[in-house]
């Protein structure tokens, strides 16, 4: 790119013991001056996305909301993009709309839903994305896919923002990286989670080295729309800390990986205010990654970071 991006943070919240505690999260994200609160999509213990983003939406003025990332799998798209739809006109366009093809064993496990191999849950997400886009345009849309078969029909109610929500589309292996560059609007660059859990294979590919394949993948499927991509890396862990490398020895054992490697991923950070922001401003000139992502009990902490950097 010519220039970077101006930064814009997110916080991944899930879990809630009351509708107060999550109204709290939701306004203390907005006034620390995060730009969104952001929910992933499973049957374990959390709460329901869009039932969740709704009450988050409801209670802010201007945070966005979104999901990393709806899981295709679980709803059909049409029914996705009635419920998507109806958040984004109910908050003045204030929604994000991630997608992602299922990932997650142990969800299909518990539900019995078919846990079909990699490529077709692939297929079938870029199948839904052209009917979200669809269904949230003007007039009726028709498509026919291997997938998914709609008629004729009108997608109501019409998303606030024009053309539907931005779509964000994440991943760690080389086609889901190379769809959501050919079709995403946000590309979400992730450890790879092939199979299907969050163990050794996805803990390799948090690496510098593994980052910068990836975003190779993305270039090279953007083509020239690459500069119109806001390329998002979630952080998995965030410890503010004046005892950087004491914590980093130790979350790294934790994690199964030495302490250098921990502190060059992009999906880990670990140091004080300063030393994060410098890090984050070094990560977004490597490798663009402007829309940063942290974990909810780093809300707080990582807020001297947020006020630091938004917007610049």
């Amino acid at each position: 790119m010519t220039h970077p991006r101006p930064f814009r943070f997110g916080v991944m919240a899930a879990k809630a013991a009351s509708a107060s505690e999550w109204i709290d999260t939701a306004k203390k994200a907005e006034d620390l001056g995060y730009s969104a609160l952001l929910m992933p999509d499973h049957f374990g213990d959390q709460l329901s996305p869009v039932a969740a983003l709704s009450t988050a939406a409801a209670v802010t003025e201007t945070l966005r909301v979104g999901t990393l990332v709806f899981a295709n799998d679980f709803r059909h798209p049409a029914v996705l993009a009635k419920d998507t739809a109806t958040i984004d006109l109910l908050s003045d366009g204030r929604l994000e709309v991630g997608v992602g093809a299922g990932w997650m064993t142990d969800d299909y496990t518990w539900t019995g839903i078919t846990h079909d191999r990699a490529g077709v849950r692939i297929d079938r997400m870029i199948e839904s994305i052209e009917v979200l886009r669809g269904l949230w345009g003007e007039g009726p849309f028709s498509f026919e896919g291997s997938h998914y078969t709609i008629t004729e029909m009108n997608g109501h109610p019409k998303p606030a923002q024009a053309g539907g929500p931005p779509i964000i589309v994440g991943g760690g292996g080389k086609r889901v990286l190379s769809t959501a560059a050919r079709l995403a609007d946000i590309v979400g660059v992730n450890p790879n989670v092939g199979e299907g859990k969050v163990g050794p294979e996805a803990i390799a590919s948090m690496s510098a080295d593994a980052t910068e394949e990836k975003l190779g993948w993305v270039r090279d499927a953007a083509g020239d729309r690459f500069d119109d991509i806001e390329i998002s890396i979630l952080k998995f862990v965030t410890v503010v800390t004046d005892e950087r490398d004491t914590v980093a020895e130790k979350v790294a054992g934790g994690m199964g990986m030495d302490a250098a490697t921990l502190l060059a991923s992009p999906h880990t950070l670990v140091g004080s205010a300063d030393e994060v922001a410098e890090e984050l401003i070094a990560q977004r000139e490597r490798w663009q990654g402007s829309y940063v992502t942290v974990q909810s009990d780093a809300l707080e902490s990582f807020a001297p970071v947020v006020a630091a950097l938004a917007g610049t």
